[in-house]
């Protein structure tokens, strides 16, 4: 963790996956000590159809905020799980609705309980860690700047004021 530390914004974006991975790996081994064959990656689809009696692949992706062959692909391996299911809009023939299968309403229901244990832990440590209670507005506050200005666009720019390397031969 000291490399982390010193090298500060130069590897903030390994230290932000690393804390993905194993955020997400703590949450998969929640469901499997439950018995229950669920995957982290899948609660963005159950959560929005959860809400929703049915959404199109472009609702789902645009929510998600991935592209369309993204959560299509996600959608196309939920199937073959037989926990969702997709038929063709009656309104427009290019569009696929996206429904919960019963095995995955049977699912939903069994997984509920799980996301309500997250949150009230993931509160729990954010409360009890000095400093954690900025994490989330702080991760949207980053989240709008580089939206707002693109970090490439960022660092071209700081480029473009250093003074070119002179090379001698």
């Amino acid at each position: 963790m000291n490399l982390y530390k010193r090298l500060g914004y130069l590897v903030l974006g390994s230290r932000l996956r690393r804390i993905s991975e194993s955020f997400l790996s703590e949450i998969n081994r929640a469901y499997q000590q439950e018995g229950i064959e669920f995957e982290a990656s899948w609660f963005p689809v159950f959560y929005l159809l959860s809400q929703h009696d049915t959404l199109s692949i472009k609702e789902l992706s645009e929510h998600i905020e991935v592209s369309h062959p993204a959560a299509s692909q996600l959608i196309t391996n939920l199937k073959q799980k037989k926990l969702l299911t997709t038929t063709t809009s009656a309104t427009d023939g290019r569009k696929q609705q996206v429904t919960f299968t019963d095995k995955g309403r049977e699912l939903l229901m069994r997984i509920k309980p799980i996301w309500d244990a997250v949150d009230i832990s993931m509160n729990e440590m954010m409360n009890s860690e000095l400093g954690c209670k900025e994490l989330l507005p702080a991760i949207t506050a980053l989240e709008s700047a580089l939206q707002t200005y693109p970090l490439a666009n960022r660092i071209s720019r700081n480029l473009s004021k250093q003074p070119k390397p002179t090379h001698h031969e």
